[in-house]
This record gives structure tokens, C-alpha cells and sequence, in this order.
């Protein structure tokens, strides 16, 4: 499909109401859509105007409508139980899941979909068309829509945004500002990275140390890796479980699923420093100060540590709807487990060679439990049991497992050769591509420059195209170590996350960074009234 702003088809719209014709240089939607056809004048918000829906859906939807519009315009609009109205939601089941069709012209407005999903961005789309012009008189403004036709469907079901709050607490007003930006930009996963060593964020009733210990540091490291610099000051912090389900709740409004992330069987050391005894090492141990990888892991082969993670995964299926759930599995130091003589007994015992053996022997077992309870596992691509770290001093001796990871899960691509990506998408997995050259918002914008987060492509150029449908899509990863601010966090993911919007939903034939980079300047002007710390665009 094309991108029809051309103006070399022009659908001439009959209109009771003549109001503005726009032309093409004024359209700028981002992430660009499937089709789109411009017609002649527009439609106008005025207070009062009615909408319509067929489901409940469509209801919870249109009354989203109506607060955007009051928010954005000062228009109170009103939604009607059904019938004919000005704004129309309507049912099509020949479209996709996320699928929708939007009709404007200078009297109605119709929205086409198959679920809430497409319905919302159809809403979205219709946010970002529409504009403020001055009337003649100078005193008052008109609020419109141009004439259009667009049909629209993401190109992967799977565009996330991760935000790591393990290093550094941000905060349920910091969520919800990105949740609303991730939404205007149709992006449909917030991956949340509520665990590691440097913090446990989210209450857990059955382990109230998790957060009364776990939550909480003395110091912080700062500056960069080994800078030997600290902040001087404690950090600390944790969502209750009432927060977290009102920030799912919100999220669920604007059509996110909330993943979140339980290290494991490595970076575990908030919670070891909460309970000892789900350590192999069996040292009581601080909430560390410095970030990065830590001698600990939680001992696998204890039932107690088994108990506590199922226990642990129980709230969390309580709290989060999502039927994925993350749970690490990278950088697992293995030196603890192979010093352990309680651990070399199990291994001997149990036939298990190494220990990348012993973590897919681990991971295939909680697997299960999560799928008993109706859900995916997900986990980073260590999970596969192959070596990536070369560059790891304490994993230079590591070998390949021969477990093979339980076909289930989904393996989220972050490190190693990408001819690893095409093997696993061979043997059937389900892949989510994160690879860290192109999608860490961590990395500096000289590193990762906008226009090279903006061609990254999810599907390797040389993947066999019988495998592309095991690609569920992309995620961008906001690793925190460096960044303890609000602000900070701003500057390094915006306006990048744009461009990993596009990636997600715009097809390889409609992409133009030049024609992004337009679109994209009149997004940042919204965030800049929002006081957001976006970086320049280059």
C-alpha cells in the first residue's frame, strides 16, 4: 500500500457545512498510516455535537473521546446510546484486531473497527488531525478535522516501551506522562522493570521485606561504570499494590498491556538482601550500591526458592492482566552456583551438565507453573542457554547448554550475533527484537542517532520470510543506571521512542525519515507545551 498524500487522487466530499480544505503539506500524522486520501473541507468540533456506539466497547471509547476533546478544544461534546449522530463508532468484522477505518467528512465523522483496540487509534489519529484556526474577528478559534479517509493497521502486534525503575524510582505521575505519550503514539506494551539488584519496586503481601529491605539503598553509584563515585545519599522507593492497579487500570484505558519484569534466577540481590536464604551463597548481603552484575544468584535448587518465586508470580497475576510475564534471566553469573557444593550435589543428582543447563532446567519448570495459570513466559535470550557474553571477565568460561528452552516462551532478543535471533525463529519461537545496537535509550544519541532508531528493522534482512511471523515486534529499553531523574529519562527517550513507534506500526513501503522527521516536529511541539525534555532532531 502507498501513502496516498499526493493529492494525485482527491476524493471530493459533498458537505453541507463548507469549512477549510486542507492541503497535504498540512497533514503530519505520526506513525504514518496504511492509506490515506484527502478530500475537500472539514469538519468542525463545535459544543454539543453528538457520538454514537454499538457495544460497550465503543462506549468506553467515545466517552474517552469526549474528555480529549474537552481538554484539547474546551468542546463538550455528548455521547448518545445509538442512532445517527455526528460522530459515529461503528462495527466492521472484516477488519483486523487493531485495524481501523476513518471517515471524516464536513458533516460526520465514522470510526470502523473490530475491537477497542482499533477504535482507540482511530481516536488517536483524529487527535493529531485535528487543528486551531483564528476566525476572522481575531476573538475566537474554530476547532477542524480535514475531509479524509485513512485505513490503518500496525505492522507488529508487539511495540513496547520498557522503563527501568529498579535502579531508580520514578513514580505513578512519571508512568502515567509516558503511558500517554506511548498511547498518542500507538504503542500497545509498557515493559516494566520493577526488579533487579539495585531495588525491588512493588509489594508483594506474602514477603513484606521484599520493599521494607529490598526497596531501599544506602548510596547509589554514579557517573558510569566503576566511576567509584557516589551520590552521597540514600535512594529508595516501591509501588503498593492499590497503585499498581489503578496505573494498570489507566494503562488498559489506553489500550497498554502492562509486562512486568521478575528477574530471575540472576540479579537478585534486593531480594537476597531482603531474605538470605534465597541465595546460593548464603552471606547476608545490602541492597548493593554500585550497578551491574552481582556474585548472587537465587539458589534453583532449593524448593523454599522455588515456593518463593510461584508465590511471588501469584500476586503478580493478581495485580497485572497481562498474558505475558517477564522474567530476566540475563547475565547469570554462574560462578556461585559452581562453588556451591549443596548445588554440584543437585546438578550430579539430577543429571544436569552446566550451568546455563541448570537455568533453562529452571526457566522450562516456572514456565509451566506460568502457563497452569494461563500466561506466557518471556525472558531475554540467555535463556536459550547460549553463551553471548565474550566480553564478560566471569562468564569468559561459560558453555552452551544442551536443555532445550521449552517451546512456550517467548524469547526477547537483546545481545549476540543476530544468527542467533534466526535460529531461534526457526525452531518456532516467538521473538521480540530489542537488539541493544539499535534500540537502548541508555545509549547515547551519538551512539544511537535518531535516524538510525528510525531504520532499525525487527525482521533480519536474511531471515528465511516463511519465519517473519515468529517477529512479534520491537521494544525500547530505558535502563536507568545513569539516569536518576525524571528529566533525565526525558531527554534519552524522547523523540527516539517516536521513531521506535514507527518501526512498530508503519509499513517498510511507507516509511520516509525525511517525512517522519516533519511529523515529528509537530509531536515534540506537545511535548514541549507538556515541559517534556526532549532532545534536538537531527
Amino acid at each position: 500500500m502507498r501513502y496516498l498524500l499526493s493529492l494525485l487522487f482527491i476524493t471530493i466530499l459533498s458537505c453541507s457545512e463548507t469549512n477549510k480544505t486542507f492541503t497535504a503539506s498540512e497533514i503530519k500524522l505520526l506513525p504514518k498510516p496504511l492509506e490515506v486520501v484527502l478530500g475537500e473541507s472539514s469538519f468542525s468540533v463545535k459544543e454539543g455535537k453528538s457520538i454514537s456506539f454499538e457495544n460497550e466497547d465503543q462506549k468506553q471509547t467515545a466517552t474517552y473521546l469526549v474528555s480529549l476533546l474537552k481538554t484539547k478544544t474546551g468542546k463538550e461534546l455528548v455521547v448518545e446510546t445509538s442512532g445517527s449522530a455526528d460522530i459515529e463508532f461503528k462495527t466492521d468484522e472484516t477488519l483486523a484486531d487493531e485495524a481501523y477505518i476513518l471517515l471524516v467528512s464536513a458533516d460526520k465523522i465514522t470510526i470502523n473497527s473490530n475491537s477497542r483496540a482499533g477504535a482507540f487509534y482511530a481516536v488517536q489519529t483524529l487527535n493529531q488531525l485535528l487543528s486551531e484556526e483564528s476566525n476572522p474577528d481575531q476573538k475566537s478559534v474554530t476547532w477542524l478535522v480535514p475531509s479524509i479517509e485513512i485505513k490503518d493497521e500496525p505492522r507488529f502486534k508487539w511495540r513496547a516501551y520498557m522503563l527501568d525503575e529498579a535502579r531508580y524510582f520514578h513514580g505513578e505521575d512519571f508512568v502515567k506522562q509516558m503511558l500517554d505519550q506511548m498511547a498518542a503514539l500507538k504503542m500497545n506494551v509498557f515493559h516494566w522493570h520493577l526488579v533487579d539488584d539495585a531495588g525491588w519496586r512493588i509489594e508483594i503481601k506474602k514477603y513484606p521485606l521484599l520493599t521494607e529491605v529490598g526497596a531501599f539503598r544506602k548510596d547509589s553509584e554514579i557517573g558510569t561504570w566503576k566511576s567509584g563515585k557516589t551520590s552521597g545519599e540514600p535512594h529508595g522507593g516501591f509501588y503498593t499494590q492499590d497503585q499498581i492497579k489503578d496505573i494498570v487500570a489507566y494503562a488498559t484505558e489506553r489500550n497498554i498491556k502492562i509486562v512486568p519484569e521478575f528477574e530471575m534466577p540472576g540479579h537478585s540481590s534486593a531480594a537476597i538482601a531482603a531474605y538470605t536464604w534465597l541465595g546460593t551463597a548464603d552471606v547476608d548481603i545490602d541492597v548493593p550500591v554500585k550497578f551491574g552484575r552481582h556474585y548472587d544468584n537465587y539458589d534453583v535448587t532449593k524448593p523454599e526458592t522455588i515456593k518463593f518465586v510461584k508465590d511471588v508470580l501469584l500476586e503478580l497475576f493478581d495485580l497485572f492482566p497481562s498474558n505475558v510475564i517477564h522474567i530476566g534471566g540475563d547475565e547469570v553469573p554462574y560462578e556461585v552456583w559452581e562453588k556451591s557444593a549443596r548445588v554440584q550435589k543437585y546438578m550430579k543428582e539430577h543429571n544436569v551438565n552446566t550451568p546455563a543447563d541448570l537455568q533453562i532446567d529452571f526457566v522450562n519448570k516456572i514456565s509451566i507453573f506460568v502457563q497452569e495459570h494461563g500466561r506466557r513466559m518471556m525472558g531475554w535470550n540467555e535463556i536459550m542457554g547460549k553463551k553471548l557474553h565474550f566480553d564478560f571477565e566471569e562468564k569468559k568460561n561459560d558453555e552452551d547448554a544442551e536443555t532445550e528452552l521449552a517451546k512456550n516462551v517467548i524469547v526477547h532478543f537483546w545481545k549476540g550475533d543476530i544468527k542467533l535471533l534466526e535460529e531461534a525463529a526457526s525452531k518456532g519461537y516467538d521473538i521480540v527484537n530489542s537488539w541493544h545496537k539499535f534500540t537502548y535509550l541508555d545509549y547515547k544519541h551519538k551512539g544511537i542517532p535518531l535516524e538510525k532508531a528510525y531504520n532499525f528493522n525487527p525482521i533480519p534482512k536474511d531471515l528465511d520470510e516463511k519465519y517473519h511471523k515468529n517477529i512479534q515486534g520491537l521494544g525500547c529499553q530505558m535502563w536507568s543506571e545513569w539516569t536518576p531523574t525524571n528529566k533525565d529519562i526525558e531527554r534519552q527517550t524522547f523523540p527516539r521512542i517516536a521513531a521506535y513507534a514507527e518501526v512498530g506500526w508503519t509499513t517498510m513501503e511507507n516509511k520516509d525519515f525525511e517525512s517522519f522527521k516533519v511529523a515529528l516536529t509537530e509531536v515534540k511541539k506537545g511535548w514541549d507545551a507538556l515541559g517534556i525534555n526532549s532532545y534536538k532532531i537531527e
